[in-house]
């Protein structure tokens, strides 16, 4: 099974990013847009793994505390359109010890640098190369209470995510 570890949104997040998605339909942006139950910050991918009570196990030796986090900008990777948060120490020291462990217990998972962003739109294309037809970025800020191990599974209208287990309230 594909899995990863993420932060999920309450509904102040989600319909700021759901609305600026809606904003960029309006000005012709065009791709696979995510689908708002899908919109999350991964901390680490893991990919096919059949152990999930193990990678479960790790997540709770790390632990969850709070952490506030803020919408801050967009940018894009290649064809990649995503919203990203605020410089956030919090974050970035929590996602280093959750490596940290799955690395002590030999789970595999992406090494990339993390850089926290929310994927808006896959394949995106901008019908024009005029930055005015862009809307503000979106606002919006958060306290996320728990970090979630998610399930990835390819579905006939897409990608569904489900979380399988969670570490905090």
């Amino acid at each position: 099974m594909r899995l990863f570890i993420a932060i999920r949104f309450d509904d102040n997040i989600l319909n700021s990013l759901t609305a600026y998605q809606d904003s960029l339909k309006e000005r012709g942006v065009t791709g696979n847009y995510a689908k708002k139950e899908n919109l999350h910050i991964t901390m680490a991918f893991i990919g096919d793994y059949e152990e999930p009570d193990k990678v479960l196990a790790a997540m709770k030796h790390v632990g969850f505390r709070p952490i506030k986090i803020s919408l801050d900008g967009t940018g894009s990777f290649g064809d990649l359109f995503w919203v990203g948060l605020s410089d956030n120490y919090q974050l970035a020291g929590y996602v280093k010890r959750l490596r940290k462990e799955l690395f002590a217990n030999e789970i595999p998972f992406d090494r990339k640098r993390f850089s926290p962003h929310i994927t808006l739109i896959r394949k995106c294309s901008f019908s024009g190369n005029d930055e005015t037809i862009m809307p503000d970025p979106p606002k919006g800020n958060m306290t996320a209470t728990r970090v979630s191990l998610m399930r990835s599974e390819r579905g006939e209208n897409g990608m569904i995510y489900t979380e399988i287990g969670f570490v905090g309230e």
